[in-house]
């Protein structure tokens, strides 16, 4: 009798190897080295080799804050037998040569640990093809595992060999959540995998459309923009919604016209749903959803973020100026728990997932100078001061360097932006807008909120509102090395990028697409919203014909305050201070209040991993 499979042994600290530092083999590695394991990348090309662990080091920490894992270690090999050495798992992403991928198995045979799992990233073969060199023991322990790209699209694809033993799927599929990645198995072998099966289609029947002068390119893009990204219409659904009768009938035209097969299209119909009276959502019986049942898809992502979230406390029922709060509140908008209370009106909130901490600031009472800036596991333990009350004014949004280990904060009333460690130290005036004397109404316009910070670009961003509802708010930029022997209010570096907005507060940068975001609590129509702008490679705004060079992308806040991108998910989170949480897409579309409470007034946001 054949043994029942079982899980690698202690396969939580042994490493993940990847054959390949390619440009999915290293994203693969990234998405392993998020959910804390040790990843070793293999690779005969030394350039590979190194821009492979560049991009893990660079990424790593952005892949992290889904998991909410602390990072493993990453390395790079060019042998294999070291690179595989005591792995539980290895996934060979090397060119797509038959040959080359049925000859690596074969070694992995001899040289990988019995118990490891063997998984081939191709999307062009099936691994049953690449399985000629070995024994039928070890083909128990191989199947498919397809990424698409790492960060945007988290999808991975499981699928047997014909021999993968049943037991290995679920384990897989637990373990790829815990990487944040979206798994989905092939009930059977099929070259294609799911998607690339549904990619195939559309792109065959794209192009006959064009072939045959039905359509041009720029219009059938524009219909699918509407339909399927707008629309959010799914196809099963959509069959359901129509009804599976009239889909059978509009197919048999398309048959008898195109002299097709009818045996999968409606002689599958009409056996396994239509003599069954199961004709879609008009009728009791259903139809390919089982009655009352909805897509998967049409439900809160699984992998979706929880939310920490700062309710000021100036809108509870007794406020003051010490009724501050921080809360969990889940995915599906439900206010999970209150992890701290009595904070004095705390502003800025940031997670660093690698330490398992939450930063956030306290403005105190303006004037007072009675700001602090503190630390804490994220379940509220374990609490440390940054900063104490009396070093500053009003500190306010606050931002972190997860690589350099450093929190960026703004001092309204104090002019300034701040940068200093974790643990508080090296505490550094970056910008001082008050090195000089200045006017008290001047003094408003240099008001400093909210902050940014973009490693790769080499800059931190800030915003200086000015007067509330005033229409005289900037953005500014500068190095994040200070110029030597200019610091504070003497550095020449600094840029304002943008001028006369409404009132800008909490901003955020995605590196990936030189994107700047920020939130505006302004005058309408331009105020209360969300706003992008596209940066060039130095940070610096592209230039524009219009003068207005920025996009607002979604209006209709309250007070608009916190920002938050959730680049995996290709969403962004809101608040404002009329108490609503909001999620919307990157390009403000698909606007949804997720979490209300009228008692609250909500300031900073950050996202947790499932």
């Amino acid at each position: 009798m054949k043994p029942t499979w079982q899980p690698p042994r202690d396969y939580r600290n042994r490493p993940v190897a990847i054959l390949g530092a390619g440009v999915l083999g290293r994203r693969v590695g990234c998405v392993w080295a998020s959910a804390g394991y040790d990843v070793r990348l293999r690779d005969p090309s030394e350039q590979q080799r190194v821009d492979g662990i560049a991009y893990i080091q660079e990424n790593v920490q952005a892949y992290s804050a889904k998991t909410g894992k602390v990072p493993g270690s990453f390395e790079a090999f060019e042998g294999m037998e070291d690179a595989v050495a005591n792995a539980w798992l290895v996934i060979e992403a090397v060119p797509e040569k038959i040959g080359l991928k049925i000859a690596t198995f074969a070694e992995l045979e001899a040289i990988a640990a019995e118990d490891c799992i063997l998984a081939s990233n191709s999307s062009s073969y099936k691994s049953s093809e690449m399985i000629s060199g070995v024994t039928d023991l070890t083909k128990g322990r191989i199947l498919n595992m397809h990424y698409y790209m790492p960060p945007q699209c988290m999808i991975v694809e499981l699928m047997t060999d014909g021999y993968t033993s049943p037991e290995i799927f679920p384990f897989m599929v637990e373990r790829s959540k815990e990487a944040a990645t979206i798994p989905y198995v092939a009930r059977k072998e099929s070259t294609g995998f799911i998607f690339n099966r549904l990619w195939a289609a559309v792109k065959r029947e794209v192009l006959t459309i064009l072939a045959e002068g039905v359509s041009v390119p720029e219009e059938i893009d524009a219909m699918w923009l509407e339909m399927f990204v707008k629309g959010a219409s799914l196809p099963c659904q959509m069959m359901d919604n129509v009804g599976l009768d009239t889909v059978a009938f509009i197919e048999s035209h398309y048959v008898n016209e195109r002299g097709l097969s009818p045996e999968k299209t409606v002689g599958f119909l009409k056996t396994n749903y239509l003599d069954q009276g199961k004709l879609g959502t008009k009728c009791s019986q259903g139809g390919l959803y089982a009655p009352g049942e909805k897509s998967t898809a049409t439900k809160v992502n699984s992998r979706a973020p929880d939310i920490l979230v700062l309710d000021v406390g100036l809108s509870a029922s007794t406020p003051s100026t010490t009724s501050g709060q921080i809360l969990k509140v889940t995915a599906d908008g439900k206010l999970h728990e209150t992890i701290l209370k009595d904070q004095s009106l705390p502003d800025g909130l940031a997670v660093d997932p690698a330490s398992g901490r939450m930063f956030w600031t306290c403005m105190g009472v303006p004037g007072k100078s009675d700001g602090a800036v503190y630390s804490a596991k994220l379940d509220g333990s374990d609490i440390m001061t940054l900063v104490a009350p009396g070093v500053i004014n009003t500190p306010k949004q606050l931002a972190i360097d997860h690589v350099a280990q450093q929190v960026y904060f703004c001092d309204r009333e104090g002019c300034r932006v701040y940068r200093c460690g974790f643990d508080g130290s090296n505490l550094d005036v970056l910008i001082d807008n008050i090195a000089h004397d200045l006017t008290s109404e001047v003094s408003v316009s240099d008001w400093c909120v909210g902050v940014a910070v973009s490693p790769r670009l080499g800059k931190f961003y800030w915003t200086q509102k000015g007067p509330s509802k005033g229409g005289k708010g900037r953005i500014f930029c500068a190095d994040i090395t200070t110029p030597k022997g200019r610091p504070g209010g003497l550095r020449d570096d600094t840029q304002c990028i943008l001028s006369d907005l409404p009132e800008p507060i909490d901003l955020e940068v995605d590196e990936n697409s030189h994107t700047l975001y920020w939130t505006d609590r302004g005058e309408i129509p331009w105020g209360n919203s969300l706003n992008k702008i596209s940066l060039d490679g130095t940070g610096l705004p592209l230039s524009a014909e219009s003068p207005r060079i920025y996009q607002t992308i979604t209006r209709g806040l309250n007070e608009a305050i916190g920002l938050k991108l959730d680049m995996i998910n290709s969403h962004i989170y809101l608040t404002d201070l009329g108490g609503s949480i909001y999620r919307c897409d990157l390009d403000g579309n698909h606007k949804e209040k997720i979490y209300y409470e009228d008692h609250r007034a909500f300031t900073g946001i950050s996202l947790l991993g499932p």
